[in-house]
């Protein structure tokens, strides 16, 4: 009787997602490590559709489980690490119960590509940029000889890279940080990937250079059909590549919507703070906002709403009931008490009262570089 209803279950998230154009449907997902001698909870209980075509961007401070989350779709999870419950949904098998390494390596890279955030560790230092990128089109598109060579070239053009032919026999140490974030970059796509997972894509890149790898991967993503997601801290860093925001706190999704709404409409405290972190809307001679406290201990069990301690606008009931999602709008929705229709009614601070009146402009949403461009 349990299996059958098991089986009606997997069968209903399987409908859900195809009828959602759902790429990637993430239900109930918990993940935990042993670490130390404890138990850490890393994921509580995250559920998540990643739509065809679309660009996600999963942001939150360092620890709150955007890598951890992402690894589960590649199957680089730790070896402390395992999925306590839940499902993975993807091209009609749960990931989440894959043991396979077999079928692993056809996903990892042929399906689901991902750029990691250092690209001088991803690189061998002791092979050529045009071997490092022909062994992915050998191993995953079975290229080799003067085809593997001339989509070798092809591919460093594509990332922006000049003279392809003489840089294909250089060495990373000969290359700049941008220039190997182009080469990782250029070595996912030879996998010919569906998706393409992108941690931390500016980390340690300058200002100039990190809007190049930006509006590169955006390009990229129309080019090669792509469906992109990105991790990252920093809500300014996505406010131009990404259609739909995950706001990520203490292993769990509190606030989802449009890039729009999240800029201009956001709804968890969590997220207020989050923007009103950014220089780039501080106003005038405006201290800036910095969020107090530390994140929770993910060792222990988490009462009411995680962010509660740190939360200043956080009602009595928060420190007692885990929120549930509240919908704001078909695409929108937050875990938080304030959505409550009980709840009193808290006006948001300065910086994010004043991103709601530029939002209101039709200016603004036609351009959200203008109000909350990358640093």
């Amino acid at each position: 009787m349990g299996q059958k209803t098991d089986a009606a279950k997997n069968d209903t998230i399987k409908n859900d997602a195809l009828q959602n154009d759902a790429v990637i449907s993430v239900r109930d997902l918990n993940v935990k490590f042993h670490l130390r001698g404890q138990r850490l909870h890393a994921l509580r209980g995250i559920s998540l559709d990643i739509h065809q075509g679309e660009s996600l961007a999963i942001v939150g401070e360092s620890g709150s489980g955007k890598s951890v989350f992402i690894k589960n779709f590649i199957g680089l999870l730790d070896k402390n690490g395992w999925i306590d419950s839940g499902e993975i949904w993807f091209a009609g098998q749960d990931l989440a119960k894959l043991k396979d390494e077999k079928v692993w390596r056809k996903i990892r890279g042929g399906k689901i590509a991902m750029v990691m955030q250092d690209p001088m560790t991803s690189l061998n230092p002791l092979k050529t940029i045009g071997w490092q990128i022909a062994e992915a089109l050998k191993l995953h598109q079975g290229l080799a000889g003067e085809a593997a060579k001339n989509k070798t070239a092809e591919l460093l053009s594509d990332v922006g890279i000049s003279l392809p032919e003489t840089r294909m026999k250089q060495y990373p140490h000969e290359f700049s940080g941008g220039m190997r974030q182009r080469v990782v970059i250029a070595i996912a796509l030879a996998c010919n990937p569906e998706i393409l997972i992108c941690d931390e894509p500016t980390t340690a890149l300058d200002v100039t250079i990190q809007a190049q790898i930006l509006q590169l991967l955006k390009d990229l993503k129309e080019k090669h059909h792509l469906t992109t997601i990105y991790i990252t801290h920093d809500l300014g860093v996505v406010a131009n590549v990404a259609d739909r925001i995950a706001v990520m706190y203490a292993g769990d999704v509190i606030e989802v919507g449009t890039c729009e709404e999240i800029f201009f409409q956001p709804k968890h405290p969590y997220t207020w703070s989050l923007l009103s972190s950014l220089p780039q809307l501080a106003a005038g001679e405006e201290e800036l906002y910095c969020i107090s406290g530390t994140p929770p201990n993910l060792f222990q069990t988490i009462q009411g709403d995680a962010f509660a301690p740190r939360n200043p606008w956080a009602l009595q009931v928060d420190f007692l009931y885990r929120p549930p999602y509240f919908e704001v709008s078909p695409t929108h929705k937050a875990k938080t008490w304030l959505l409550d229709p009980r709840a009193p009614k808290i006006e948001p601070p300065a910086a994010i009262r004043r991103m709601m009146e530029l939002g209101k402009q039709p200016q603004a949403r036609a351009g959200r570089k203008e109000s909350a461009d990358a640093k």
